[in-house]
């Protein structure tokens, strides 16, 4: 959930860090992040960039978890999936992505995760136009694949990889595992 929420708007390997300073102050479970003031825990999370914002996004999410599931994840995901989705999404500073990162990673949940390198794949694919919305996307996943937290979690982690290595903003088409499925073998192709 800690990953979830520092990972936004930033890189994983900044989040890492953060992660790391926490697990030294003995941070990571709901009861110590409740505890330690705002701004030390800012202070720990700053390599995750915008530390005063997630700090306080961890707070919130923290509070949620201790007021509503007594601090356990477990508990929290025996709710059924669409209920809990949107209690998450009720917590300020939890967006779709976030929600479902909580609920696909933390919560071992069948949902499926849109991310930046998911919706550039897939429109470089023409398989969505430039402005498909977070559910329209995720439902594409979700009524074409079984519903199964292992498999999205995969499925995810395999469109992150092609995206932070073939399919940036300056694209690499030519190594792309992918390529053969452009159209008219050109992700640069004007959209629909």
């Amino acid at each position: 959930m800690v990953g979830a929420i520092l990972t936004q708007n930033t890189a994983w390997t900044n989040v890492e860090k953060a992660i790391t300073a926490l697990r030294g102050a003995s941070l990571l479970n709901p009861r110590a992040i409740d505890r330690v003031p705002q701004a030390h825990l800012a202070g720990l999370i700053r390599p995750a960039g915008y530390y005063n914002m997630k700090a306080e996004r961890l707070k919130q999410v923290t509070r949620f978890l201790l007021t509503h599931y007594g601090g356990s994840v477990r508990r929290m995901c025996r709710t059924e999936l669409p209920v809990l989705r949107g209690e998450l999404l009720e917590i300020s500073g939890v967006g779709e992505e976030t929600a479902d990162s909580i609920l696909l990673y933390a919560g071992d949940l069948p949902i499926f995760v849109v991310d930046a390198y998911t919706r550039r794949v897939l429109e470089r694919h023409g398989l969505i136009l430039a402005n498909t919305r977070y559910g329209e996307i995720q439902r594409l996943f979700m009524t074409h694949l079984p519903a199964d937290a292992a498999l999205f979690n995969e499925y995810h982690a395999l469109l992150v990889a092609v995206g932070k290595t073939y399919c940036r903003r300056t694209s690499d088409c030519d190594g792309c595992p992918l390529r053969y499925d452009l159209p008219n073998g050109s992700p640069l192709l004007p959209r629909p």
